[in-house]
């Protein structure tokens, strides 16, 4: 029930502890309750007084208290930001009155500001910096050039002691490094075969700046991607591009025919060369064929020269009259008698007959040309001695 129905409070007290008709009205006082809350804490602290003690050593005895509070609560707080963990990826560096004191590793740590300051960054995690700028190339023509450079910190002290702001440094070292590489490249390298190459010097030139400035960073790796021309003179430099794929196409299909014509010229001029050498060993073994004949045609006519001679006036006239197929004999004198003798059709019906003789004859004869023929001769010569 209600405090203020009959019966419903026996005590005659208000819901704050005063009793209903008595002097205090109202809500209890402020100044009480921090009171109670102050001996309570005096009496944690060991700084309680005796209810019988004046105001003025209570209020003395919970100056302190709060004091003692307070000093705590900063301890708490200080050893809470003191502690701190460094993970398995990462490193601190420790600076102790704006002197390098340590660097840490892995693990739980502490230090004590504000003597101490600490620098904590993750040294094993792959970063990325990304560039793009208009460069002019060594044939003074001006190109976009995008890259991305891949870097990580290998120096914990030198990236955080040596240089202010390292990352920076490394975007203005990247800018040096790219314009001087393609600054001594000609532009069709640049836009085509020529990336890789530039890439490494962009990274071997970008090293050694950092280096030389002591940043703790290490480049990993520069990828250069496709450049372009500018956007005003994209057009005209596609055209460009057109002509020189243009200009090695034909250059390949003239490559192509060369190698296709050059090795048939070669084999002719090399069958020319055979065809001639052999020309020649022919003719100078004729020549001494020929030679050696005479010599000894020389000796047999020294022999028999009468016969020597109407032998080679026989094989004269059989040699000229081999290639005619029609012949004409005339009688003696003061007759007009004409006699037409079809040779062709001679010697195709006896072509049979007189090559095998023919044959035999040169077989009795291959042996000794020198002896057929004066052998021959004779003979000959006799029987005309016998005609007559």
């Amino acid at each position: 029930m209600a405090w203020n129905e009959p019966g419903g409070n026996s005590n005659n007290q208000d819901p704050w502890g005063g009793r209903k008709g008595g002097g205090r009205q109202g809500p209890p006082d402020l100044d009480e309750a921090f009171r109670k809350l102050q001996e309570s804490l005096n009496g944690l602290f060991g700084g309680g007084k005796k209810r019988g003690d004046d105001d003025s050593g209570r209020s003395g005895g919970g100056g302190f208290g709060l004091l003692f509070v307070g000093l705590g609560l900063l301890a708490v707080v200080w050893l809470y930001s003191a502690i701190y963990v460094v993970d398995e990826q990462e490193q601190a560096v420790v600076l102790r009155f704006g002197k390098y004191h340590e660097t840490v590793g892995p693990g739980l740590n502490i230090y004590f500001p504000p003597i101490d300051r600490k620098f904590q960054e993750n040294v094993t995690r792959e970063r990325a910096y990304s560039k793009q700028g208009a460069m002019l190339t060594e044939d003074e023509n001006i190109i976009e050039v995008p890259l991305t450079v891949q870097y990580r910190v290998s120096n914990l002290q030198d990236f955080v002691l040596n240089v202010e702001q390292p990352e920076v440094s490394l975007q203005h070292a990247t800018d040096s490094a790219v314009r001087h590489v393609v600054g001594s490249t000609e532009m069709d390298q640049v836009l085509t075969e020529g990336r890789e190459l530039m890439a490494s010097e962009v990274r071997e030139r970008l090293q050694r700046f950092l280096d030389n400035y002591r940043t703790g960073i290490t480049i990993t790796q520069v990828n250069i991607q496709s450049a372009a021309a500018p956007r005003e003179v994209q057009e005209a430099f596609d055209d460009v591009i057109r002509a020189r794929e243009d200009e090695q196409r034909e250059k390949n299909q003239a490559e192509s025919y060369a190698n296709g014509v050059i090795p048939e010229a070669r084999g002719q001029a090399q069958r020319l060369l055979e065809e001639a050498n052999g020309y020649r060993d022919e003719v100078i073994a004729r020549a001494q064929g020929e030679a050696d004949r005479f010599t000894k045609l020389v000796a047999e006519y020294r022999k028999a020269p009468e016969i020597t001679r109407e032998r080679l006036y026989i094989d004269t006239m059989q040699e000229v009259m081999s290639n005619t197929s029609k012949v004409l004999v005339t009688g003696d004198k003061g007759q007009n008698n004409l006699l037409y003798l079809p040779l062709d059709k001679m010697i195709d019906s006896r072509g049979g007959a007189s090559s095998s003789s023919s044959a035999n004859s040169s077989n009795s004869t291959a042996r000794d040309p020198a002896v057929p023929l004066s052998s021959d001769m004779s003979q000959r010569n006799l029987r005309t001695r016998e005609g007559r």
